[in-house]
């Protein structure tokens, strides 16, 4: 019986060598979802409806691709950038201090602080926007004593009144972020900078804030982003920026809808390169956080490249 079995070419070992597994491996079949062909095909279908309708609309796309590079159109975009750096650099100051002043043990400061925060985050930047541009209704001189004095309508001008309404507003989020990032910081990093003999600035300028950094650098990025399309809203305080030039050149030729575009193609490209921007600045500042940076997307298209290259070797 026993000799029957073992020559039964059934019961024998499977594979090349004597030493193979007897059972046959097991072929996993992958479950089709097909919920998710439904909901891509329909998603591609709505997608083509609407370029179509685009398409078929009363828009002049030659119109768009004429005015993109028009130098009214240029110049709007270069005050964009212009007056977006300005006011972030602002608020990320203003955010700096007030988030210092917020977390100090003096009552008064951080009280100031809090209500600043507050007031700018609790009003709409538009409105904010309108008061500063109205700002002589209420004061006809801006008077510093020996210092300055100057009528309040020329002092307050488009970019004065765009800088300070976007800067001030930006300065009472950035606060909290600021707050947020240095509250991550372990408080066992200020407890070793004083026992060192490192006083509270050095300690704020030197330990807490580089280590805060990875934490408040994501978040700023895309503050950043938001002012740049924020920044349209300054074309009501008569500041000519990208969509107000837009909007100037397409009352002038009939072409409305062609500038929103044009303006619109302008707005996509900044944040397009500034997400770059922000994308390696994070990862500048993760590398204390990680023991190894993962790649850019550079180095996964050059790492993919050189798989295809290898390929045709490894087959022969």
């Amino acid at each position: 019986m026993t000799d029957k079995i073992s020559k039964d070419p059934a019961a024998a070992p499977a594979g090349p060598g004597a030493s193979g597994s007897p059972y046959e491996a097991i072929k996993a079949i992958p479950v089709r979802h097909y919920g998710r062909w439904v909901s891509a095909v329909v998603v591609v279908a709505l997608l083509g409806w609407l370029i179509y309708a685009f398409s078929q609309g009363n828009i002049i796309w030659a119109t768009v691709w004429d005015k993109v590079f028009d130098p009214s159109v240029l110049d709007g975009l270069a005050n964009t950038v212009i007056i977006s750096v300005s006011s972030m650099a602002l608020g990320l100051v203003l955010g700096v201090v007030f988030a210092v002043m917020r977390l100090s043990k003096n009552p008064v400061t951080g009280a100031v602080a809090w209500l600043y925060i507050w007031f700018f985050r609790g009003t709409p930047v538009y409105v904010q926007l309108l008061v500063w541009f109205n700002l002589s209704l209420i004061f006809q001189y801006i008077n510093l004593g020996p210092i300055y004095k100057n009528e309040t309508v020329d002092v307050m001008t488009p970019f004065m009144v765009a800088l300070l309404g976007l800067g001030l507003n930006e300065g009472a989020y950035m606060a909290e972020i600021v707050r947020a990032g240095i509250q991550s910081v372990d408080e066992g990093q200020t407890e070793a900078a004083h026992a060192l003999g490192m006083s509270q600035t050095k300690t704020m300028g030197r330990v807490v804030l580089p280590q805060a950094m990875r934490v408040i650098v994501p978040p700023t990025g895309n503050e950043f982003i938001n002012m740049l399309k924020t920044s349209s809203l300054v074309s009501a305080v008569q500041y000519t920026e990208l969509l107000r030039a837009s909007s100037n050149i397409g009352s002038t030729a009939g072409a409305v809808m062609e500038m929103l575009f044009v303006a619109s193609i302008w707005y996509l490209a900044l944040t397009s390169v500034f997400s770059v921007g922000q994308y390696y600045l994070e990862r500048r500042f993760a590398r204390g956080s990680l023991r190894s940076l993962p790649p850019t997307p550079l180095q996964r298209v050059k790492a993919n490249l050189l798989t295809f290259k290898r390929s045709p070797e490894g087959s022969r």
